[in-house]
């Protein structure tokens, strides 16, 4: 046999192999349940090459971005995607972290990445915080309405 012809009937076993795999919905499976994989593969390929001295420091932003995305996204495909309306401010928390790990590696410790990943996450913790209370807040600030009414009225009784 050839080599030709050796090469010639693999690719038509790989190709036999793609066509039924894709008929069977493997393909789809993996496209609906693990494509959040296509983002975190690069953020930890970046980390991995910094880390390896391949790229700059600046490499981990990125890194971070797409890791910490990758992980929203999971989340959000195993509780569902209506959790991404608490979530959504971890993207901005994503940058800050980036931002912190060049910082943290680059040889002349810069103060601007610093100042900014400081702001960021503020600023996420904030928006966090406000999309727990717009959306328990009002149970809360009627709970403590009651029980600030229920202790000046129990309070006041007792005082008597």
């Amino acid at each position: 046999m050839s080599k030709n012809q050796y090469t010639v009937g693999l690719l038509f076993l790989i190709a036999g192999a793609v066509i039924l795999f894709g008929k069977l919905g493997l393909f789809a499976f993996i496209g609906t349940n693990f494509w959040p994989l296509f983002l975190l593969i690069p953020g930890i390929l970046l980390h991995v090459l910094f880390f390896g001295r391949l790229l700059p420091p600046y490499a981990l932003i990125p890194g971070a971005v797409l890791t910490i995305a990758a992980f929203i996204f999971f989340i959000c495909m195993a509780s569902g995607w209506g959790s991404m309306q608490y979530l959504w401010p971890f993207f901005i928390l994503s940058a800050a972290a980036g931002l912190y790990e060049y910082h943290l590696f680059d040889a002349y410790r810069p103060k601007f990445p610093l100042t900014l990943a400081i702001v960021l996450a503020l600023a996420s913790v904030s928006f966090f915080v406000i999309m727990l209370v717009w959306g328990w807040g009002l149970y809360i600030i009627a709970a403590g309405f009651i029980a600030v009414g229920a202790w000046l009225v129990v309070g006041r009784k007792a005082r008597w």
